[in-house]
């Protein structure tokens, strides 16, 4: 038995292939696991818990197949669906956590989080994501009709994709002084984040201590999926079945 890590899936309506690699590894593989992570950006944009598209119902679904089989699903909200909200939990019976969390992965302390918040130099990205989390925001957001709902996130994902033409490469990785003060802050020596799209397993010395940090990759080319159990981890790749 195993427990899985996944983000950065992006799906959408318009990703047919990533959406089925993603229910493939639902129904093949994450329904024999300790428990699932989802560390954010598991949607492209999530406009809402009340979608009520057929794809947000097909995603719910498969969670709600797993958690109803007993096994514990985990969500941390991403920088794409920071409107996931106790609905969302309620009908799919996932736990909804924090911006980081530190959880007990077989003996080891391990400190988990989306991975935006270590991007420090982004200093745009930080205060888009500061305004968009206020809850008198969402709050009014999660009341305007459909329709509205998806002209906004269109403009703003259109507005994103433009923005990250020409936004450094350097500006979107994490800031090493952040991790350190993360896993410090929360007592840890391991950490686990998704966001930079930039999946490995980067080992550092800071104060005496051995750290480890494990990236989480996108699902844009292929699945990906972090294994870890008692004897350790690996980082493995799906197949897009085109």
């Amino acid at each position: 038995m195993s427990t899985l890590f996944i983000s950065d899936l992006h799906l959408s309506p318009f990703t047919p292939d990533i959406n089925d690699c993603f229910i493939r590894f639902m129904r093949e593989e994450a329904i024999h696991a300790d428990a699932l992570y989802v560390l954010g950006d598991l949607f492209d944009f999530w406009i809402g818990d009340d979608d009520k598209s057929t794809f947000a119902k097909q995603v719910r679904a498969e969670f709600k197949t797993l958690t109803d089989l007993g096994i514990p699903c985990y969500f941390v909200k991403g920088n794409r669906d920071f409107l996931v909200g106790k609905r969302f939990a309620r009908e799919t019976g996932m736990t909804l956590l924090g911006d980081e969390t530190v959880i007990d992965l077989y003996g080891t302390k391990t400190v988990i989080l989306h991975g935006d918040t270590l991007c420090t130099q982004d200093t745009k990205y930080l205060a888009y994501r500061e305004k968009v989390n206020q809850p008198w925001l969402q709050w009014l957001f999660n009341r305007l009709p459909m329709f509205v709902k998806r002209r906004i996130v269109s403009k703003v994902q259109g507005d994103i994709r433009q923005e990250k033409r020409t936004k450094s490469l350097d500006i979107m990785d994490v800031t090493q002084q952040e991790v350190h003060d993360v896993m410090d802050k929360n007592d840890v020596a391991h950490m686990i984040h998704g966001h930079t799209h930039r999946p490995d397993i980067h080992r550092t010395n800071h104060k005496n201590k051995h750290y480890t940090r494990i990236v989480l990759g996108d699902w844009y080319t292929q699945g990906s999926v972090l294994v870890y159990d008692k004897t350790g981890f690996q980082l493995q790749n799906k197949p897009l079945l085109k």
